[in-house]
């Protein structure tokens, strides 16, 4: 237990907001003995829990289920004949909306026996060492701290000319109340969140239309990996798609009016009637209100400019006292990235020294199947090659070839393993396929380890498991060395 880092202030670590990565902070501060309060202007577990990561996977899973039951072609492989499913809405929107709750309510038992003091209201800095929280009726205090940790997280992004009415018209956060469902509804993005919500719709019976300003659907994605799941998830399932093209005015309504103008000449290409848009164009830092101008730290497309160790840089040099962690730095928006930035802000605050490895971290897009990824893709892995002077390496395993995975008739799926010919360090992989999410953790588990495609392949996998997907990859890329 660590002693209290300063008898000058209130507290030792106060917390700006209590997301992830903000809980964990405070979770972790407490627990190695610093007085911590955490200060929420909404609900505990900001959006992950409340209206992102949690209730999008509830729905996901329902809807999955639904998908499945429906899919008589895979169904009569397996031997079985099925009337098929429908969905009710509202005890959908019950599922996740418990689920919630339940995620919710440990977050506050956490923190209360842990003895973390929460704060309700919105907080702003008042210097580095001092936290001015207003509450929901106006009223402020002030409250004083050895270190401050921001973690105020993110909030959709909405462009230009897209009006929101929050029913007709309306981000991820109204979408996942499952309030009613569009016979006809466009999604504007076909990142992540575009992609899960599609995967939604269209198994609980919507006609789905992906808007996509970039010029191929799925841009952030590795080439190989996209082209197979644009095939299965929407090709396959009969969306209708633009590419190339912006959703330059959305009106709210009955029908939802869309004028759709190329993206590179902004001539009109179309105009939609639909029931319903869904904007999912990313998120956006939530930082302008936190005062930071005050004392001279600049933000940088409303991003927090942190270091290494976490600590907020005014002109490129650490900010006594302040921190920041998760989605507002713009390091990786991921709900485990800002969990495990908060925790290394504590190590830091405590003198242990840590910094983050952000290649080792996965990423996951809970489509049925799934997709997931770490560290680089292939063109991002063929620019460092380039600059380094080394030869890139590439294998691929098949999950038509896995046991498992045709034992499930689930045999559409594909890993590219990236590596290092030099060393045989792992440089990244991409997944597509059943349980794709799971299977990622073992190569980021390499990955941070520093563990060689050699020393990999030597690891003995259960079968017949889609771990072996994995396996095959490692002494495919271990073969390429040693001939």
């Amino acid at each position: 237990m660590s002693e209290p880092l300063a008898q000058d202030f209130d507290l030792d670590v106060v917390v700006i907001g209590a997301g992830y990565g903000g809980f964990d902070a405070a979770k972790h501060a407490a627990e190695n003995g610093l007085r911590t309060a955490i200060v929420e202007a909404r609900e505990l577990g900001g959006t992950c829990v409340n209206r992102g990561c949690v209730p999008s996977k509830a729905l996901l899973a329902a809807s999955g289920r639904v998908r499945e039951l429906n899919d008589r072609t895979r169904l009569a492989r397996l031997g079985i004949h099925s009337g098929g499913a429908t969905a009710q809405r509202q005890p959908m929107a019950d599922h996740a909306r418990q689920l919630v709750d339940t995620m919710r309510t440990s977050i506050g038992k956490t923190l209360k026996r842990l003895g973390v003091q929460v704060l309700e209201g919105r907080g702003r800095l008042n210097g580095p060492h001092g936290v001015v929280v207003r509450s929901a009726r106006g009223i402020e205090r002030e409250i004083t701290a050895a270190h401050v940790i921001v973690a105020t997280g993110s909030e959709p992004f909405v462009p230009r000319g897209i009006a929101l009415d929050g029913h007709t018209v309306f981000t991820s956060d109204e979408a996942l109340e499952l309030s009613w469902l569009p016979s006809w509804i466009a999604v504007v993005g076909s990142g992540y969140i575009g992609l899960e919500f599609a995967d939604i719709y269209t198994a609980l019976g919507c006609e789905v239309t992906l808007i996509e300003a970039l010029d191929q659907l799925m841009p952030s994605f590795d080439e190989d990996i996209r082209k197979l799941a644009t095939r299965h998830l929407i090709e396959a399932r009969d969306i209708d798609t633009y590419t190339g093209v912006l959703a330059s005015k959305v009106t709210p309504g009955s029908p939802v009016q869309i004028e759709l103008r190329h993206a590179a000449s902004k001539e009109l290409v179309d105009t939609l009637e639909v029931d319903g848009v869904l904007v999912a164009t990313g998120r956006a830092p939530v930082s302008r209100d936190l005062n930071l101008a005050s004392m001279g730290v600049a933000t940088e497309r409303d991003f927090i400019p942190v270091d290494e160790g976490l600590r907020v840089l005014k002109d490129g040099q650490p900010v006594e006292g302040l921190w920041a962690v998760g989605d507002v730095t713009g390091k990786l928006m991921l709900a485990h990235a800002a969990a495990a930035q908060g925790i290394a802000a504590v190590e830091n605050i405590l003198g242990h020294g840590r910094t983050m490895d952000y290649r080792s971290i996965p990423a996951v897009t809970f489509t049925h199947p799934e997709i997931s990824s770490v560290g680089l893709t292939q063109e991002q892995a063929r620019q460092e090659a380039t600059e380094q002077g080394f030869e890139l390496g590439s294998v691929r395993s098949y999950f038509r070839a896995n046991a498992k995975a045709l034992a499930e008739a689930e045999g559409d799926g594909l890993m590219k393993l990236l590596f290092r010919r030099d060393n045989g360090r792992v440089l990244g992989a991409q997944i597509y396929g059943l349980h794709a999410g799971d299977l990622i953790q073992e190569v980021a588990n390499a990955m941070a380890a520093g563990q060689s495609v050699q020393q990999l392949s030597r690891a003995v996998h259960t079968h017949p498991t889609l771990s072996e997907v994995v396996e095959v990859a490692y002494k495919q890329a271990a073969a390429t060395l040693s001939s």
